[in-house]
């Protein structure tokens, strides 16, 4: 199988490296030139001049965007080199109606498509073992299973195309709703005097344990947000799951709550990870004692 990438940012690169580290890579598009060009020369894949060049040379191409309105540019600009029966797995996160309309617009094309948000972060990006939430038919699934096995650890089919965003979106507010609890409840046991090293690895073996505290516990305490996720990606995912709920004219307090909060942290914190919301919780702390 000859495999194609289109998107090589913090979590499409080390995607698309696993890719080739399997043996399947055929060549990268990337919107900024330098970042394909540099992958090109390392792995020896070819950088494409054009989607549709890549497109031509490849029986799937894999796209990791940023937003909707990216995703349906990179479709239109695939289309008109693709090959008859070839798939599109996206693996960036759009709304789930955009993911039907990637589909409609491939079909036509006489192409298939799946979409497959991830999750795990830049870590599990480049360890291989994303959780990759699939939407679409089953026997294409099973056709690009070998690329999805090179970058994740766990595939799972939620349902016809636009499922696989759902759930993705289902994710995102999920992890809103730890990340509050988290960033809160420490800052809140800093604020009682606790030595907090040891309060994550007691609270980590009970009932409250979870990846998020485990990992970015001990480094948020220092003051240390590393790049996992994006504050401003989440933010974005967050508005995406907005859209969704307002279909049912529904409101969710966690996603409106968390949405909130990111717009009080300082503006360069958009490109920290989104445990930088600990600065917030222990502010409320510090300005209290004022």
């Amino acid at each position: 199988m000859r495999v194609g990438f289109v998107g090589l940012g913090a979590m499409g690169l080390p995607m698309a490296l696993n890719l080739h580290r399997a043996g399947l890579l055929a060549g990268v598009w990337n919107r900024t030139g330098g970042r394909a060009a540099a992958l090109a020369a390392e792995t020896g894949v070819t950088d494409f001049p054009a989607p549709a060049e890549l497109a031509a040379a490849c029986e799937l191409i894999v796209t990791c965007v940023s937003a909707d309105e990216d995703l349906l540019e990179v479709v239109a600009a695939l289309v008109p080199g693709l090959r008859p029966g070839a798939i599109v797995v996206d693996c960036s996160t759009v709304a789930a109606g955009t993911a039907r309309e990637a589909a409609r617009r491939l079909a036509a094309a006489g192409a298939e498509f799946l979409d497959c948000p991830v999750s795990g972060g830049t870590e599990g990006a480049i360890a291989g073992t994303l959780s990759i939430m699939a939407g679409g038919d089953e026997a294409t699934l099973e056709r690009a299973r070998p690329a999805l096995e090179a970058m994740g650890g766990s595939i799972t089919l939620m349902g016809p195309v636009g499922a696989g965003q759902a759930a993705k979106a289902t994710n995102q507010i999920m992890v809103a709703g730890i990340n509050q609890a988290v960033t809160e409840a420490l800052a809140f046991g800093q604020a009682q005097g606790l030595p907090m090293e040891q309060l994550i690895k007691a609270l980590e073996k009970g009932a409250a344990g979870n990846w998020f505290l485990s990992r970015r516990g001990p480094t948020m305490i220092r003051g240390e947000f590393p790049l996992g996720f994006k504050v401003g990606l989440h933010a974005k995912d967050l508005e995406i799951c907005r859209r969704m709920a307002e279909e049912f004219s529904v409101r969710l307090p966690i996603v409106e709550m968390t949405l909130l909060h990111y717009t009080r942290l300082p503006a360069h914190s958009a490109d920290e990870d989104i445990s930088a919301l600990f600065r917030l919780k222990s502010d409320m702390f510090t300005r209290s004692g004022d």
